[in-house]
C-alpha cells in the first residue's frame, strides 16, 4: 500500500473586498489622465507588490476599462475572484487635484457583489472599507461575508469616507462604527474622522474606537505621520519628508503596508487574534515605519503607485 501523503495546506492569502475603478484624474495644470483605481483595490495593488498573495472581490464590467482593471492587477500579481466581471458597466471616479495634490472626487459607479462569493482557502486576512462597505447594495453583501470569516481571519478596515457617496456623517457614523466594532485593525485618516466627528478630539475618538473592538486603530496625518492606538499604548511615527506629486492612493498603500507589516510579525488569522491585541510595541513602531516609508513613495509619484518590495531596501 502506498504511503498516505498529507495534503499541501493553502498558501496564505489576503482577500480584498471592494471596488475597483478608473479614476479620470483633471491635474491643476489642466491635463487628464485615466487610470484604474479604488481603495480596495489599491491595497491588494500594495500587498500584490509587498509579494503577498491577494485576491480582489470586486464588480467590474467586461468592457474596455474592465480590461484596464484586469491587466493592472495582473502586473501586480493580485488574483481577481471569481463572479468579479458582473457589473454593467465599469465604475468611473474623477478626480479633481489642487495645487498641494491633495484630491476631490466625483463617481459614477455600481457597486455590487456576486451571491456565490467564495473566500479562498488560506484567507488570513479580509480587508474592506471606504465604498465598498457603505454602498447598498453591495455593502450588506460586505458586511455577510466579514461575519461569516471572522472565525478564521483578521478583519481589517479603513473607512476612506467618500462624502458624496455617502450621505450626512449622521447617516454614515454606525454603518462605519458597526465595521470598526467588527475589525481586529482600523486605520483611518485625520480627515476621515473630522468629517465622522466634527470638532472632536481624535484621539478621544481613536481611543473609543480601539476600546469598542480592534486591537490597533491607527490614524493617520498626511505628511506628518500617523499615530496608533492599542489597549496599552500610544505609538506615533513622522513621515518621511518627500516632494509631494499627489495623494492618490496615499492611504491606501499605508493600509497594505500595515497588513504586510503585521503579517511578517506572523500576527494575522484568527488563532493569532489574541497575540494581535498583546502586540510588542517595538514590534508595532517598526511596522508604522514601513507603512510612512510606502505612503510616502507613493506619494511622491502621480497616481495610486504604490512601491514594490525591491525599492524599499
Amino acid at each position: 500500500m502506498a504511503p498516505r501523503t498529507q495534503p499541501t495546506p493553502p498558501e496564505a492569502t489576503a482577500l480584498l473586498i471592494g471596488e475597483a475603478l478608473i479614476d479620470v484624474v483633471h491635474r491643476a495644470d489642466g491635463s487628464i489622465d485615466e487610470h484604474p483605481g479604488g481603495s480596495p483595490a489599491n491595497v491588494a495593488l500594495t500587498l500584490g507588490r509587498l509579494q503577498r498573495r491577494a485576491e480582489l472581490l470586486t464588480w467590474i464590467g467586461s468592457d474596455a476599462y474592465g480590461d484596464l482593471i484586469r491587466k493592472w492587477l495582473a502586473g501586480s500579481h493580485v488574483a481577481l475572484a471569481s463572479g468579479s466581471d458582473g457589473a454593467a458597466s465599469t465604475s468611473l471616479a474623477t478626480a479633481r487635484l489642487g495645487a498641494d495634490g491633495a484630491a476631490t472626487y466625483e463617481f459614477d459607479l455600481e457597486w455590487n457583489l456576486t451571491k456565490n462569493a467564495v473566500v479562498p482557502e488560506g484567507t488570513v486576512v479580509v480587508h474592506t472599507g471606504s465604498i465598498a462597505a457603505v454602498l447598498e447594495p453591495g455593502a450588506t453583501a460586505v458586511r455577510k461575508i466579514v461575519e461569516s470569516v471572522r472565525h478564521r481571519a483578521t478583519i481589517t478596515y479603513d473607512p476612506n469616507v467618500r462624502p458624496t457617496l455617502m450621505g450626512s456623517p449622521a447617516h454614515a457614523r454606525p454603518l462605519i462604527e458597526a465595521l470598526v466594532h467588527a475589525a481586529d485593525v482600523v486605520k483611518v485618516s485625520d480627515e476621515d474622522l473630522l468629517w465622522l466627528y466634527p470638532g472632536a478630539d481624535l484621539s478621544v475618538i481613536a481611543t473609543t474606537w480601539q476600546r469598542s473592538g480592534p486591537a490597533i486603530v491607527v490614524v493617520t496625518y498626511g505628511g506628518e505621520g500617523a499615530v496608533a492606538y492599542t489597549a496599552t499604548s500610544r505609538l506615533e511615527v513622522k513621515a518621511p519628508s518627500v516632494t509631494v506629486a499627489d495623494t492618490v492612493g496615499a492611504g491606501d498603500s499605508f493600509m497594505g503596508a500595515l497588513i504586510n507589516g503585521l503579517w511578517s510579525a506572523d500576527l494575522l488569522g484568527a488563532a493569532k487574534r489574541r497575540a494581535l491585541a498583546a502586540i510588542n510595541s517595538d514590534v508595532l513602531q517598526g511596522v508604522l515605519e514601513q507603512c510612512v516609508q510606502v505612503a510616502a513613495i507613493t506619494v511622491s509619484r502621480a497616481g495610486a503607485n504604490p512601491p514594490r518590495l525591491a525599492e524599499l531596501g
